[in-house]
Formats: C-alpha cells, structure tokens, sequence
C-alpha cells in the first residue's frame, strides 16, 4: 500500500512536467517568431501588412478558440483535446517550416493558433483535477514558471536558430517536440472529464467563437486601420452582438456552454479582472520596452531578448514559491502586493531617457520579476480553487481569455498612446515622449488591478474553492 501511495504521489507531478512539456512548446512561440521577421520578409518577399499576420493570425484564432478549447476539454476528456492540440500544433509547426510563399505561412501560423487554444486551457483543468485544493498553488506556480521561461527564451531561441540554422527551424524544432509530448501525454496523464456534461451548445460555440475572434481582430487592427474606421468598428459591433447574444443563450440554455454562477464567486470575478488587468498593463510594455531597447539603444533583438532575462529568472524562482504561499495563507494580499510591484516598475520605466543603461533598467526588471510571479501564479491559483473540479476546463478557459484579450488590447492601447505623440519622420525625442506617457497610463492600470485584488479576492480563498469542488463532484458522480 506504502509503495502505491509513493508512486501516486510522484506520478502527478510527472503529470505536471507532461502538462508543462507542451505548455513551453506553445508559449515559446509566441515570441520565437519577432526576430525571424526580417528574414521571413527576405525570403518569402512578404509586404509589412502580411508580416503583422504572422503574429496576427496566431494570437487571433488562440483567443478566439480558447472558451471553445476549455469546453471541448470537460466534455470529452482532458488529455484527449490536449494531445489533438499538440498534434494540431505539432502539424501546423511542420506546414510552417516548409512553406513556400507567405499565404501558406499564415494559414499554417492560423492553424498553431487553433491547437494552442485546445492545449492551453486543458494545461491548467489538467492540474486542478490532478492536485488537491493544498498543493494546487505550488503547482500552478511551478506552470507559470514555465510559461515565463518559455516567453523569455523565445528572442534568444528565435535569433539563434534564424542566424546559424535559418528560420524554418524556429517552426521544424516543434515536431520532434510534438512528438514526445504525445508520447508523454498518454503516458502521464490520466484521462478526465466533467461527467454531468449532457451535449454540446453548438449556438454558444458559435456566437463566443465569432464574439471574440471579432474583439481580438478589432483590438489587434486598430492602430492599422484607425480607430474610427468602418472596418474596425464593425468588428467591435460584431463583437458585441455576438457576446450578447452569447450571454443571452447561456442564461436561458439547459445546458449552457459558460456556467455563468461561476461568476456569482467573488474571488473568481476577482482573479480574471486582475488577470485581464496584468495583461493590459504589461503585454504592451514588453513589446515597446523592447522596441526601446532595439530602436533607441541600438540593442540587437537577441540583446534585447537577453536584458529581459534578470527578469524571467526571478519569475521561475519566485512563481512557485508564490504559489505555495498562496496555498498557505491566500492569494489576495500576494495578488494586491503585485499589482503594487507592478505600478512601481512600470513608473520607473517611465523615467528613462534615450541614453539609459541596462544597470539603470535593472532596478525595475527586478521588481517586475518580483511582481509579476507574485501576481499571475496566486491569480491563477485563486481562479482555480474558486471554479469546481468539474468546470475546470471553462474556467481556466475563461481566465486565460481574459488574459489574451487583455494583452491584445493593452497592445492596441499602448501603440495609439504611442502613435499620438510619435513624428512624421519618428525621432527618439518623440519616441520617448509617446514611451512615457505610454507607461505611465499602464503603471495606474497596475494600480487599479491592486485595488480590485484587495477588494474582491476572499482572503482565505484556499479553502472556497475546496469546500465548492466537493459538493460538485459529489453531485457529479
């Protein structure tokens, strides 16, 4: 009996490693790609506005897809949507590295975005289905460690590969990836899924899959197209109707797509505000940060991917230990203190001029590894304890949602906040100035997420979710 337990007990943390193995894959290509660009341009004779759609039409289809992922997941077994959308990825990654002409290449980077958003939110139902209530922090921490290592490499993985190898390889290098994930997967993971499901609400995929593809394309267009313009906002009036009309059905379905009680949690409504609030705040700084860097310092991208690592680093050491203090004592007070760090950073980046050091940028990649993992890890975590074991493929569907979309419109805002005060031709004088005022608008959105974290995240959210996931898998069985 010892000998079993022991070995029950190791086997969900290879879970997890099997989980991560194919989190690193699809998080990595989210940045491997931007150094590639210029020799994609070269090669495949692309035009700027094609370019923009390779990275367009990958995060396009992962937010859009991501609700429909994380139903797909609960209804007919975790691992099994999660090695489809390895093999999804893995194929995809393949069709990538062997095009021939830049159509190709963004149907193939289109088709990666589909596998990642079946992948990604059964990455984290996985986990709260694996671990108990006590140890799912520590776990989630260990997951968002992963996601940030795998973010960080990618500028150094992508300039590496594209200097000695050629750029096909940032997408060849997946396949044998791929491969031994599927192997892993079957393997290490066990097979769950929520037992009450009944059907599929096809009308619910329907109209959240069109909500938010036309949201994300709207928010990611905007500062091509103009704000104002009949394109852009049709799609946000697309938009609206469709997610409307999405909570209209949802309420009024028998079996809904989207539980919306879930929402009827504080502490849950809590973690996916600030999880949207983060992302907001920081997912435009990284990309403009690291123009900074490139177009005003004169750094390589590599350079620029290496600055970022004091960072990265602090995130991989800090995550799981705040994930394990989320365990112990909460998620709320790690959250609030965070968004703080966060605030903070982002206001000492304002600070800086045109001739700045990487030792005076140090001070605040130091406080934003500090303030990031304090923040993602305990949201994620907190999200997790708050949704029933059951329900755990929507919820973390939902929370990773909220995260795309919030990087897709922190992206947009930061680029119009940008725009308005950049030349005609730009000079680093105007660049700085559209730099700072970008910053400093991101710093209060940081601050706005500390002060939703303090409010409506339960202090002892560790023992909510614990106490909701039981009855529900009782009533399950």
């Amino acid at each position: 009996m010892r000998a079993r337990l022991v070995t029950e007990e190791n086997k969900k943390w290879w879970t997890l490693a099997a989980v991560a193995f194919g989190l690193f894959m699809i998080m990595l290509d989210n940045t491997v790609v931007n150094v590639a660009l210029p020799s994609i341009q070269r090669d495949l004779d692309m035009k700027l506005s094609e370019l923009e759609w390779i990275v367009s039409g990958y995060a396009l289809t992962f937010a859009a897809l991501m609700l429909i992922g994380g139903k797909l997941a609960d209804a007919y077994g975790r691992r099994l949507i999660f090695v489809i959308g390895i093999a999804v990825f893995t194929l995809a990654s393949l069709a990538c590295g062997l095009a021939s002409t830049g159509e190709v290449l963004i149907a193939a980077r289109v088709a990666q975005g589909v596998g990642a958003a079946m992948m990604n939110p059964a990455t984290l139902s996985i986990i709260a289905v694996t671990f108990p209530a006590r140890e799912r922090g520590t776990a989630i921490g260990i997951w968002a460690g992963v996601s940030a290592l795998a973010l960080a490499i990618g500028p150094l993985v992508g300039g590496l590969l594209t200097e000695h190898a050629g750029w096909n390889w940032i997408f060849f290098i997946n396949v044998p990836v791929g491969i031994l994930g599927i192997f892993a997967s079957f393997v290490l993971i066990d097979e769950s899924r929520d037992e009450s499901h009944e059907r599929l609400d096809l009308p619910g995929l329907f109209t959240s899959g069109i909500g938010l593809f036309a949201l994300t394309y709207g928010l990611i267009e905007a500062n091509n197209y103009g704000w104002g313009s009949t394109r852009i906002v049709g799609a946000f009036v697309v938009a609206a109707v469709a997610l409307v009309s999405f909570v209209l059905l949802e309420r009024h379905t028998r079996a809904p797509m989207l539980d919306l009680t879930l929402f009827r949690n504080r502490t849950y409504v809590g973690a996916n505000l600030v999880m949207l609030l983060v992302a907001l705040a920081m997912f435009g700084v990284f990309f403009f940060v690291s123009l900074y860097m490139q177009n005003v310092l004169g750094y390589s991208a590599v350079q620029a991917g290496a600055a970022f690592l004091p960072m990265t680093l602090l995130i991989i050491v800090v995550a799981p230990l705040a994930g394990r203090a989320s365990d112990r004592f909460g998620s709320r007070w790690l959250m609030t203190t965070g968004m703080v760090l966060l605030a903070a950073q982002l206001a000492y980046f304002s600070q800086l001029s045109a001739d700045s050091t990487f030792w005076r940028m140090l001070p605040a990649l130091v406080l934003g590894g500090f303030g990031m993992a304090m923040t993602m890890t305990p949201s994620s975590a907190a999200a997790m304890r708050a949704v029933p074991v059951a329900k755990a493929g929507m919820g973390s569907a939902v929370l990773n949602a909220f995260r795309q979309v919030g990087g897709s419109t922190g992206i947009a805002l930061m680029g119009a906040i940008m725009a308005s005060r950049l030349t005609t031709p730009p000079t680093p004088a105007s660049f700085m100035d559209g730099f700072e005022r970008a910053l400093l608008v991101a710093s209060g959105i940081a601050l706005a997420g500390a002060i939703v974290a303090a409010i409506l995240v339960r202090p002892h959210d560790r023992s909510h979710g614990a106490e909701e996931s039981a009855p529900a898998v009782a009533e399950a069985a």
